[in-house]
């Protein structure tokens, strides 16, 4: 892996472990009770009052926090279990389940490709394989052969997932890293490019990994968590990890610790920052990159390669956090970074090694109209990467300080990944649009054309018959949000569409088009999918990442409600129509929006979703999650913190809609308890008589993060079928009326 976007780390992940539940079902011959004579399960109420800053605050379900708890445990089955017998007795799901496993099942998908020593290598998933493959051929042309199936280590009802790997120089070793259920907890594995057996003993707590590989193809830099002891407290776990020098053969329980907190007097650190040591492929230097938790802006270190032999090195600081450098690359002696200082869509900055820092910096390309998103650095030239109006652009900036020019792209989409060896000319492409599917592109300098590898088929799904559109909706403080809407070519507005509108906004993370074939599902029933480009999300650069971070996060949600609005009012969909979904941090998005608005929605999907966020910097992540969301522990953060979290938002005996909420056991990045505690303050307050569902996966971690295409047809099976019986689709309409919510117990 090497530095191209220092925003690897902008949702830190945590390990966990995994358990298995044999789910409830009904005895062949049972006569099955009417859908609405089910109900939750009763939830008591233990209330617990704090007062922050002369406010107090009242948690009635504190005691759902403790997932150790045998009484949590049989809470979230009962739960689950709920779930599961009203999901079931939804008419026509097996006929869906066929169609989103015919779709999910179709074409081949490819990413994380990497080229070195003449050799492809790729995660791949074709028809058939149920989990990403590391697949590896020599040269564009060879013949493909399979490396390593995590498939074949499952056991006991845990899959394992591949997290991430790279390549050797040399091509002939790959580092990978594997985890058991989504937990995301890696552990480091290096192989022979040549027959996929180890070459080298494992390396355990190597969540993050970041491999960096060194010239000889035999050693690497990577970044270690700490081990803990068994009384420290959970918000320690990613407290002190160090990045360590590793030798393939080597013992790692011997490798030498490199960079970190406290470990050279010439480098400033603090015991929640990560450190890590990049090594670009060629360079004579060695850079230390320190990530503050979910910071975009990073503070980097430059020492000679030839001196980084233990901690004793000597650093030398060219940016610092104040910098607003998000991203680095070297060619030679020259350093080229991705700031935002004084420049909201970011500029492109060139430092001179060995003296100079970014205080000397000269501008290589300014700000403009698009967002410069990521920079690469090729054996011919820098490739930058830009967002212009919702589309990937690709540039092309010669060393020789030439003219910077733009690539033509073989069609209008996002760039979904970009790989450049800083040994070869060129770069690869990956490109794919809401209506047409991945396609991987090699730009060849020489002939300046870009071709496609054939490594990713042309998908089989028609999607021929789909369109998308990008509007902007004016905010009430004239902010232009925009909009991306996918439908059926010529579909009648009329208000009966049933409408999904998805939103994020977190991290200055961008929402690019991308193509999902079983989309198709919904979208061949006439029902209309929206992608809501909300503030907090990085589509306008960093002013649109602050407009909705800490203080303004509140316009996160009232951009979606606006969004919302807008497909009402131009006939789209009606609020009897509509339901909206928001995951991870999007949790604020989509809750915030249901309780600010309840009569805007149906429905609404909650996958994994920050709700509790007074309590959010006391999960495992938490502490890294402050420069993003703030502390309760200052008062202004307290009050925006307030503001925006759901589960204190909802309000007793108000009509809210059917929501479904999602969690993973083994979730790193966002507690299990943050669903549990959402699900029992709705299913207690809401007034509607819909249905408060929450679904659990007991072999899953973080939304679809390490799932399995089976795990992701069972999940997408679920909230079609609830959002289509909820928004009206008469196919889907469950006799004897809706589930219905029990009061829990005063």
């Amino acid at each position: 892996m090497r530095v191209r976007t220092l925003r690897m780390m902008a949702v830190l992940i945590l390990g966990a472990g995994s358990l298995t539940v044999t789910l409830a079902q009904t005895k062949t011959g049972e006569k099955e009770p009417p859908i609405g004579t089910l109900a939750p399960p009763e939830t008591p109420v233990r209330e617990v009052k704090e007062t922050f800053f002369g406010t107090e605050i009242s948690d009635p379900y504190r005691w759902l926090e403790d997932l150790n708890s045998p009484e949590v445990t049989s809470w979230m089955h009962a739960q689950n279990d709920y779930t599961r017998e009203v999901l079931e007795r939804i008419p026509n799901r097996d006929k869906l389940r066929k169609r989103i496993a015919e779709l999910d099942d179709s074409g081949v998908r490819v990413n994380g490709l990497q080229s070195f020593g003449g050799r492809l290598f790729y995660l791949k998933q074709a028809a058939g394989e149920d989990n990403r493959r590391l697949y590896v051929r020599d040269g564009r042309g060879g013949a493909e052969r399979l490396l390593l199936d995590p498939q074949t280590r499952t056991a006991n009802g845990v899959h394992y997932s591949i997290d991430y790997f790279q390549a050797s120089p040399d091509g002939k070793l790959v580092a990978v890293g594997i985890s058991p259920g989504g937990s995301e907890n890696s552990v480091l594995h290096v192989l022979n490019a040549s027959d996929g057996k180890e070459a080298g003993p494992s390396i355990d707590r190597a969540q993050f990994g970041a491999v960096f590989w060194l010239s000889d193809s035999h050693s690497f830099f990577y970044n270690r968590l700490r081990k803990p002891a068994p009384e420290d407290p959970r918000t320690s776990y990613y407290l002190n990890s160090k990045d360590y020098l590793h030798h393939v053969a080597d013992d790692p329980e011997k490798d030498v610790a490199i960079f970190g907190n406290g470990l050279s007097p010439t480098v400033s650190m603090t015991e929640s920052d990560f450190p890590f040591v990049s090594v670009p492929p060629g360079s004579k230097y060695a850079f230390g990159v320190i990530a503050h938790g979910v910071q975009n802006e990073n503070t980097i270190y430059v020492t000679s390669l030839d001196s980084l032999h233990d901690a004793g090195a000597s650093w030398r600081k060219i940016a610092d956090v104040g910098d607003e450098v998000t991203g680095f690359d070297i060619h030679g002696d020259h350093v080229y970074l991705l700031s935002h200082h004084e420049a909201s869509r970011f500029k492109i900055l060139s430092v001179d090694l060995p003296k100079d820092e970014v205080a000397h910096a000269r501008v290589l390309m300014a700000a403009s109209d698009a967002v410069i998103t990521g920079i690469q650095a090729a054996g011919d030239a820098l490739y930058v990467q830009k967002l212009d109006g919702g589309l990937g652009k690709l540039w092309r900036l010669s060393y020789d300080g030439g003219t910077a020019t733009e690539i033509r792209s073989p069609f209008e989409g996002a760039i979904q990944e970009i790989f450049v060896n800083p040994t070869e000319p060129g770069v690869f492409v990956r490109l794919a649009s809401w209506t047409k599917s991945s396609m991987f592109f090699h730009y060849d300098p020489k002939t300046n054309t870009m071709a496609d590898t054939k490594i990713i088929p042309v998908s089989p799904v028609d999607f021929s018959g789909i369109e998308s559109e990008e509007v902007k909706v004016k905010a009430a403080d004239d902010a232009m949000v925009p909009l991306s809407i996918i439908h059926q070519r010529g579909l009648k507005m009329d208000g009966s569409r049933p409408t999904l509108l998805h939103g994020y906004g977190s991290y200055g993370y961008t929402y690019d088009p991308g193509f999902d074939p079983t989309s198709l599902a919904w979208l061949e029933r006439g029902g209309v999918i929206a992608v809501a480009h909300v503030r907090g999300g990085g589509e306008y650069g960093e002013d649109w990442h602050n407009g909705g971070r800490k203080g303004t996060k509140e316009n996160t949600i009232t951009d979606f409600l606006i969004c919302a609005q807008y497909l009402i009012d131009h006939k789209y969909t009606s609020p009897r129509h509509l339901a909206g979904e928001g995951t991870s941090a999007g949790g604020i998005t989509i809750g915030g929006a249901i309780t600010e608005r309840p009569d805007l929605f149906d429905a609404a999907l909650d996958n994994v979703g920050m709700s509790d966020d007074l309590r959010a910097e006391l999960q495992v992540n938490g502490p890294a999650n402050i420069p993003e969301f703030g502390t309760v522990k200052n008062r202004d953060d307290f009050k925006n913190l307030l503001a925006i979290s759901a589960f204190h938002r909802i309000k007793d005996h108000t009509t809210y809609p059917a929501v479904l909420l999602t969690t993973g056991i083994n979730d790193p990045r966002v507690d299990p308890w943050q669903m549990n505690k959402m699900t029992a303050r709705l299913q207690a307050a809401t007034s509607s008589g819909k249905p408060v569902l929450l679904r659990v996966d007991y072999d899953a971690g973080h939304g679809g993060i390490g799932a399995t295409k089976s795990q992701h047809t069972a999940l997408l099976t679920d909230q079609y079928s609830f959002l289509l019986w909820q928004l009206g689709d008469p196919e889907f309409a469950v006799p004897n009326g809706g589930a219905k919510n029990a009061v829990a117990k005063q």
